[in-house]
């Protein structure tokens, strides 16, 4: 026994000394740790400095029902209960009783509000006994942030979001996600808390130990007016043709900046909603909106002219073993290389550009490639799709391939990469990277501002670049597009009519499904914005030609951008004198400086400014109006001295 006992007490010196500051800093490491607070993301604005994104704070409201002096529970339990009855709408002995409850069964974690939002925070962290704030009064605040789109669903897939899972892993989508580590997230901050029991755990101060930094505020290119008129174009097109889903973008052609940008799909109910970002990340046959590009390769490399002569059959022609047929029954016969675009002739676009590069497909490829219709725009929205344009020793490369690209199939493109190229031709052969980013600021301050970024700067000759803007206007005059035609409004685009899902042939044919398409600019002569329409899988019940589903929807929105939008004049020069304005300011500002204390002369003033300079005084004015607003009568004379919070009265006429 006295062995075990100097064993003991042995064990016991080496604790306490030797080993006593290793076990002192693990207790303290299993009772108190630091909390990360997680920073306020920053919001996102629209070009007019609307709100497209914002965090909303969030807050619990717990007391440790424990923490506060017998004296000090007891002296204002009672005008806490009284507060939170007000506040709650159950009776005061109600909260009495519980919070007494609480602290009776030593509860340290007490809710008395959940989920409420900052001004009921400030207005709770005021009631008695919570005033007293942790130490004293035991209060416990609890803050969670709440991602929010005011706009709703509108454009909510391209204004994205920022989720972490359970296990850390990221998803992020659109603007917000593109942009949410490095500007949006902030710096989360740290608060010591102390565990209480139960996986429950308090702060131990009122302050955080590191204070969360804000992230900075993100300014888009969207302008919330031209947003709605797409959205909403593009949602009661997909109703009414029971498409499956479908997109619209609209760009500003000088600077590339996109103005609207709007993904819908269907769902099993036959609602839209934004489901993915199909203008950004979906790659697929563009259909009859390449042909322009293919005319544009011939007419750059003179292996035509607009006036040579295609011979486009009855209608069908067979290349290399297999069939290439016009929607024309019968055909167009032999037509100009310019009408062929205008009619949007298969046909002649696999005929010019087979006749021109079969034996040397380089050299069509090689000009594809000059375009950067090979590679990603790189756009800062994550997800781009990337295009593909086969070349030979590719999987997909046949003999068939240059007259099947020349009317876009055998390659893909997303609607957003096909637009920036349409939007080239509208800037005068400039192709600019598409934006969604003007700038992002801490409040007024700039911390980056993203300015144009130009890929190609001339795609074209002038030459090659006028001829094809006059086929392009034609197409909606007389052209596949004519039904889109306006005399009072011009717009200037290629419509196109894809089919998709055509693997297996046969079963297509049972069950036909089709993209349309529209890409364009408008106005025709002097292009303001461009725009692509791309709808999947109309009910060919209803109908499927890019010219009837897609195209109301491009006219629509050129329209109600120029028609229905408010007119904003201009004005040449602000610097305007007007003199009986010049001396009203003039007699203003010398009693403003010279009356402080004394009682100015306001008679022969207008009532407005003599309330604005009265008031500065620190003096209450009382006005009788009749008739326009000249001070007639003022209650006080002049150079009187006057007293704080006097009462002066002004009769105007």
């Amino acid at each position: 026994m006295f062995v075990f006992a100097l064993a003991v007490v042995f064990k016991l010196c080496s604790i306490q000394f030797i080993q006593g500051e290793t076990y002192r800093a693990l207790a303290e490491k299993r009772t108190v740790k630091d909390f990360e607070i997680p920073a306020n993301r920053g919001n996102v604005y629209s070009v007019d400095g609307s709100l497209l994104a914002t965090s909303i704070p969030k807050y619990d409201i717990r007391i440790d029902a424990v923490q506060p002096k017998e004296a000090v529970f007891n002296k204002y339990i009672g005008a806490l209960a009284d507060s939170l009855a007000i506040y709650r709408g159950k009776s005061s002995s109600y909260y009495k009783n519980s919070i007494r409850k609480a602290r009776k069964n030593k509860n340290r974690y007490f809710l008395l509000a959940r989920n409420i939002s900052y001004s009921d925070y400030i207005r709770l962290r005021n009631f008695p006994l919570l005033n007293l704030g942790a130490i004293k009064g035991g209060l416990i605040v609890e803050q969670t942030t709440r991602r929010e789109h005011p706009m709703g669903e509108i454009a909510a897939r391209s204004i994205g979001y920022e989720r972490i899972d359970e296990n850390n892993y990221a998803t992020r989508v659109g603007i917000d996600g593109a942009f949410g580590q490095e500007y949006l997230s902030g710096k989360n901050g740290k608060r010591l808390k102390q565990k209480i029991g139960n996986g429950q755990w308090k702060p131990i101060a009122d302050f955080d130990q590191v204070e969360p930094q804000d992230g900075y505020d993100v300014y888009t290119t969207i302008d919330v007016n031209i947003q709605d008129i797409a959205h909403h174009s593009l949602l009661g097109q997909l109703e009414k043709y029971e498409a499956e889903h479908g997109c619209v973008v609209v760009m500003d052609v000088k600077t590339g900046e996109i103005r609207a940008i709007s993904n819908l799909a269907r769902t099993s109910k036959g609602t839209y909603y934004e489901r993915l970002n199909y203008a950004v990340g979906e790659s697929h046959e563009p259909g009859s909106t390449f042909k322009v590009i293919a005319m544009m390769a011939a007419l750059e490399d003179k292996v035509i002219d607009t006036s040579t002569i295609i011979d486009t059959k009855n209608g069908i022609k067979y290349f290399y073993g297999r069939t290439i047929s016009d929607s024309h029954r019968g055909g167009y016969g032999k037509i100009s290389a310019a009408r062929t675009l205008e009619v949007s002739s298969n046909i002649g676009l696999a005929t010019i550009v087979d006749d021109n590069y079969s034996d040397k497909p380089a050299k069509f490829l090689d000009r594809l490639s000059d375009w950067r219709l090979d590679k990603p725009l790189g756009i800062s929205i994550i997800g781009e799709g990337k295009p593909i344009i086969p070349k030979p020793g590719d999987k997909i490369w046949s003999r068939n391939a240059l007259p099947s690209m020349a009317y876009g199939y055998n390659l893909s493109m997303t609607p957003l990469q096909t637009l920036a190229f349409y939007n080239a031709i509208a800037n005068n052969g400039e192709l600019v990277k598409p934006r969604f980013i003007k700038a992002v600021k801490s409040f007024d301050k700039d911390i980056e501002v993203f300015d144009k970024e130009v890929l190609v700067d001339q795609i074209c000759s002038d030459e090659t670049l006028s001829k094809i803007r006059e086929i392009l206007k034609n197409i909606v005059i007389r052209g596949t597009g004519k039904r889109m035609y306006s005399e009072t409004f011009s717009m200037a685009g290629k419509t196109g009519t894809a089919r998709t899902d055509y693997a297996n042939f046969e079963e297509w044919k049972k069950d036909k499904k089709y993209i349309s398409s529209f890409a364009g600019y408008f106005p025709a002569d002097n292009p303001k914005y461009s725009c692509i329409v791309v709808i999947h899988k109309p009910s060919t019940k209803v109908g499927y030609y890019g010219a009837d589903v897609s195209g109301p929807v491009f006219k629509r929105i050129a329209q109600k951008i120029y028609i229905d939008t408010p007119i904003i004049d201009s004005v040449e020069s602000i610097q305007f004198q007007n003199q009986i304005v010049e001396n009203d300011f003039e007699d203003y500002f010398d009693k403003a400086q010279n009356y402080k204390q004394l009682m100015p002369d306001v008679t022969g003033m207008p009532a407005m400014d003599a309330v604005a300079l009265l008031e500065n005084l620190q003096v209450n004015v009382k006005v009788k109006l009749n008739g326009s607003g000249v001070v007639k009568r003022q209650s006080v004379q002049i150079h009187q001295k006057l007293q704080p919070n006097q009462t002066i009265e002004l009769e105007a006429s």
